[in-house]
């Protein structure tokens, strides 16, 4: 029985690409684009890292993953076609995650309502 070789890599052009420009639907500091979910991300942060996770069809305890949010959030640019790169998806959850966490938030609402 002979064993398909794979000779192509996966890559961007797998996933479903839903941004037209390439861009966040939001700037990481837009907090007036949804007062809700970052007022509710500024009380509760890790309610809404694992409402983000469960509503992207992950494991509402996937926030608790080292690494998990940061996973997840390049897998939601790819799947919606944002350019980026994993080590700035990396920096922005270390640096400024609360943040991040409020804009994939804004971006699944975009998406899924």
């Amino acid at each position: 029985m002979a064993v398909p070789v794979i000779t192509q890599q996966p890559g961007y052009g797998t996933y479903a690409a839903m941004s037209s420009t390439g861009e966040w639907s939001s700037q990481l500091c837009d907090c007036c684009e949804d007062c809700g979910i970052c007022l509710f991300g500024l009380c509760f942060p890790t309610c809404l890292a694992c409402y983000v996770a469960d509503k992207y069809g992950e494991s509402c305890c996937l926030p608790f993953v080292p690494g998990g949010m940061t996973a997840m959030r390049t897998h939601m640019r790819l799947t919606y076609g944002i350019r980026g790169t994993i080590c700035n998806d990396g920096l922005l959850m270390c640096f400024c995650g609360w943040c991040e966490v409020c804009r994939m938030a804004r971006e699944i609402k975009r998406y899924h309502h």
